[in-house]
């Protein structure tokens, strides 16, 4: 296979780019005699891709070292899932992360979507900017209708894509594994187990492979810019070698087996054990216990409007109970109010026609921590994971903080804005770290500035939640950007890589037209949020890895 020609900008730019924030950052002298830098400038301008392959668009030396006071510096997004092509049954996501037969194989549609979107039901149930339901399939080198920040079911993070959010800056990777066993069922095309735990080792092995085959394009194990870590300090030194410390998380409803049927735990307290050690075996290092159903170990914070109806039926078919929720007051944590809408007409026939009526107003979730939730909250801290609170019920997020606080133990996390907003300062005060979901601009801003001084009082950085590849949808367009674009090409965020219009195939991404469509967008929403919030946004961006980290390592103090 032949390889694509370095052209001659992106041999000068990675030898002769100027770090901005050289004076924040004190970068090591490699063995070579060459600054880190510089070390990092030659590795990329000897580097070999496959071809075609997808464009960077972006050039200049990924920064390297820490700040003065030795803290790390960067950006964090603590809670995206690479591999959800290998979720719900490998049909859900459509489109490969990577492939060793090159772009063309990676970046195709779902055979199941044929004709002409047609047969996709996630994405139909869920999009509204194509006609009657249709997409165009073709997938590279045209990409007419995906990726796209509305499209839940086509691959948004591609490997050159999440390389293009490195160059521009992020530092942190928490990738999820996810799965759903119910949705997998159901899924037209599913071709894999809809066993949760098989589809959680799929994925695990998915990242290390991905590791492998960027390291096979740097030179050799261990040289590539994509790191699997495991321990608080390893993510220190491949942060300060200016490269991407990727986390291993896993996001799933019915962990272990641990679903309930007619409220009927299928689990046990050794099952748990087992599954805690597995996932700890496999590099997990944060988990959540419960996710959209409620399960043996706790209740959920419901989803809202039609999405509400659609995980409320899934709830029942998976558990043969309805979501409990009952009314309280509004001025106490309290979940989202799943509403009382209709099916869809394209699930008529899969799910139950009778759905249940919920008070109007706040309500809860009656369902909290049962005592295996709690055995399976402190099974996690004795292996000194860290506890995701997200997605437990307001009840279940209460009773797991005060088993947190009992102990003492730092390691809580709420990574993509589905925890009640008056759970932050005991969130903070025990020593964890919270994200805001990758919402609209503007969206994103208004909670920040909303939760400021609660993190203020803590001096905690912040971070994103972008829940990418997760069918929560990414950001859209900004609808004043035509009065305030972002201006192309720009500076990342620390000045040191200059990027322009990304670029795959035939299709130029904007982010001034088309929002935040995949991964490689990243740092462009970033410069929006700059247009939009100003620098101490950013600012406070650039601390979230290093708050990470001191939650990580509190936890592994415990």
């Amino acid at each position: 296979m032949r390889r694509i020609r370095r052209t001659a900008v992106l041999a000068a730019a990675v030898t002769a780019a100027c770090l901005s924030a050289t004076a924040l950052l004190a970068p090591a002298q490699a063995a070579s005699g060459r600054t880190a830098p510089e070390q990092a400038a030659a590795t990329l301008a000897e580097r070999a891709l496959p071809s075609p392959e997808s464009e960077i668009n972006a050039t200049g030396t990924p920064f390297t070292g820490t700040r003065p006071d030795g803290t790390v510096y960067g950006l964090i997004d603590a809670h995206s899932h690479l591999f959800m092509q290998d979720g719900m049954g490998g049909a859900a996501l459509c489109g490969k992360v990577f492939s060793e037969d090159g772009i063309e194989t990676a970046l195709r549609d779902c055979p199941s979507h044929e004709p002409h979107g047609l047969g996709a039901l996630l994405e139909n149930l869920t999009r509204d900017g194509s006609p009657i339901g249709t997409h165009d399939t073709t997938g590279w080198p045209t990409f007419a209708d995906w990726p796209a920040h509305d499209s839940l079911t086509h691959q948004q993070m591609y490997y050159r894509w999440v390389e293009r959010a490195w160059r521009g800056g992020q530092r942190v990777l928490v990738n999820d594994l996810v799965t759903n066993g119910l949705l997998c069922s159901i899924n037209p095309g599913t071709y894999q187990s809809c066993d949760e735990m098989t589809a959680i080792r799929r994925q695990a092995q998915d990242t290390y492979d991905l590791q492998a085959y960027v390291d096979a394009q740097y030179g050799g194990a261990g040289k590539g810019w994509f790191r699997i870590v495991t321990t608080s300090e390893q993510a220190r030194r491949v942060i300060e070698e200016g490269k991407l410390a990727v986390v291993l998380g896993v996001e799933t409803s019915e962990p272990f087996g641990c679903k309930q049927t007619l409220r009927i735990a299928n689990c046990s307290r050794a099952d748990i054990d087992a599954g805690l050690d597995e996932l700890y075996d496999l590099g997990v290092r944060s988990m959540y216990l419960c996710h959209k159903f409620d399960n043996a170990l706790c209740g959920v914070r419901f989803d809202e409007g039609s999405m509400g109806t659609i995980i409320n039926a899934g709830q029942f078919l998976s558990t043969g109970t309805w979501w409990d929720a009952r009314s309280c007051p509004a001025d106490q944590p309290h979940d989202h109010n799943p509403g009382n809408g209709e099916l869809p007409p394209a699930l008529e026939d899969d799910l139950p026609p009778v759905l249940p009526l919920y008070p109007p107003g706040t309500v809860c979730n009656t369902k909290g921590l049962s005592g295996l939730g709690a055995y399976a909250v402190r099974g996690m801290v004795e292996r000194n994971m860290m506890v995701e609170i997200d997605h437990m019920s307001a009840k279940a997020a209460d009773q797991t903080l005060d088993i947190l606080e009992e102990v003492g133990y730092p390691g809580v996390l709420s990574t993509h804005s589905w925890m009640d907003e008056r759970y932050l300062d005991r969130l903070y005060a025990l020593g964890g770290f919270a994200t805001i979901y990758g919402h609209a601009a503007h969206e994103f801003v208004e909670e920040y500035e909303r939760t400021a001084p609660v993190r203020d009082r803590y001096g905690a950085g912040i971070g994103f939640g972008f829940d990418m590849n997760g069918f929560g949808g990414t950001p859209p367009p900004r609808g004043d950007a035509a009065a305030n674009p972002v201006t192309y090409p720009f500076r990342s965020f620390d000045g040191g890589t200059l990027l322009d219009r990304q670029t795959t195939g035939e299709r130029t991404w904007d982010v001034n037209v088309d929002g935040v469509p995949h991964y490689g967008l990243v740092p462009d929403y970033v410069e929006d949020l700059r247009l939009v919030g100003g620098q101490e946004v950013i600012d406070d961006l650039a601390r979230g890895p290093e708050s990470y980290l001191t939650t990580w390592a509190g936890a592994e103090a415990h």
